[in-house]
């Protein structure tokens, strides 16, 4: 005799919980690279499941490390993008929790070399591809991983992404004058807060998240405590002495974002401006700096529109479409044709990557992603 079927609602309820369980697995590497050392890595997500899971590459900004990304994807506007994804977080040497400082004779590598070093982690983790999520200085290195290796990246999100070292160099010369030793010296914390939070951190906390100034707090309390001054010092040295970044030349599509509040909002500007159009799209949002920070939902939005136009998180209902409207007309499959969410369709199944490329639109006016109930 055969068992009776399962309602539909309750396969959904208990697929979401495993998305969610899975989701909460959380995983530490040290790899060793050619050229850039060894890397600490930290996977949030099941990996083995990476057929059925959009996969990120994030590489974090000065004066931070894989935190910044992490708290950003536990964050409430992540939720349905998280559950449905895989988060490789990239510590550049010397920047995991707690680290020692790097040996004297150690050479901190190029973001160059970062970038075409950061393949040997996708391999080591058996990761076919990855969308590229990076900030700042990650930004930069992740554009070079896009470059030398496109056949393992399926896009890049590139947030305050800088394309010459010229104009940044010359702005920033004088903040770095009282950086004495390897201690982080009021002058030194000074320009990593205006690096990382821009023009509304010099006049008052504006944007709209209320932790705002905790965020504020805890990249302080993270840069004194947590991270080691030394290993801060070489990669700051690093991204200031950068080459140009021949972003023109980039194979797979770019979603470029920045703060209208940023220090680098300009030469975003400038490097969207030299790009081909039709694989590189900006997005500048108002009223932020730090767009983590100021608009934590603003940039989900955008990594969810630009993952759909990958034709990846399809089953990820956009606010004010019907979700049987969307199931039955989204993300097309291999032959074209819509696919559609029957009843033989899970909804993991609906959310296996489908491999393709599609222009994207971003409307920054859209509301926060709903979670399903």
């Amino acid at each position: 005799m055969s068992s009776p079927p399962i309602h539909p609602n309750l396969q959904q309820r208990r697929e979401s919980f495993a998305r969610r369980a899975e989701s909460l697995i959380e995983r530490k590497y040290a790899i060793s690279t050619d050229k850039s050392g060894e890397l600490i890595i930290t996977v949030q997500g099941d990996l083995t499941q990476q057929e059925k899971r959009a996969v990120f590459l994030t590489v974090h900004d000065l004066g931070c490390n894989h935190a910044s990304f992490q708290d950003f994807v536990n964050s409430p506007c992540m939720t349905e993008i998280k559950e449905r994804s895989c988060f490789i977080h990239v510590d550049v040497p010397g920047h995991a929790d707690n680290s020692g400082a790097l040996s004297d004779n150690f050479a901190f590598p190029s973001l160059q070399t970062l970038g075409e070093d950061l393949v040997t982690v996708l391999d080591y983790l058996h990761v076919k591809y990855v969308i590229g999520l990076g900030e700042g200085a990650g930004a930069n290195v992740l554009a070079r991983f896009g470059l030398k290796h496109p056949s393992r990246c399926l896009g890049l999100i590139l947030i305050n992404c800088t394309g010459s070292a010229a104009t940044v160099l010359e702005t920033f010369k004088t903040k770095f004058i009282s950086w004495k030793g390897d201690e982080v010296g009021q002058g030194a914390e000074d320009f990593l807060l205006y690096h990382k939070f821009g023009h509304a951190f010099n006049e008052q906390l504006v944007g709209d998240n209320p932790d705002k100034e905790k965020i504020v707090q805890d990249f302080q309390s993270r840069l004194h405590s947590t991270l080691n001054s030394k290993n801060v010092k070489q990669y700051v040295k690093t991204f200031m002495t950068r080459k140009d970044l021949p972003l023109k030349n980039c194979k797979v599509d770019i979603l470029l974002i920045t703060g209208m509040l940023s220090p680098y909002s300009t030469v975003v500007e400038k490097l969207h401006k030299d790009t081909d159009k039709e694989k590189v799209t900006m997005m500048k949002i108002e009223r932020a700096g730090d767009v983590l920070a100021d608009a934590p939902a603003k940039v989900a939005q955008s990594i969810l529109l630009f993952c759909k136009g990958q034709g990846l998180l399809t089953s990820v209902v956009m606010p004010g479409v019907d979700r049987q409207r969307a199931f039955s007309t989204s993300s097309g499959g291999s032959n074209g044709e819509p696919r559609r969410l029957s009843r033989g369709m899970s909804m993991e199944e609906y959310d296996k990557p489908n491999i393709r490329r599609l222009s994207i639109t971003v409307n920054d006016q859209l509301p926060p992603i709903q979670s399903k109930k």
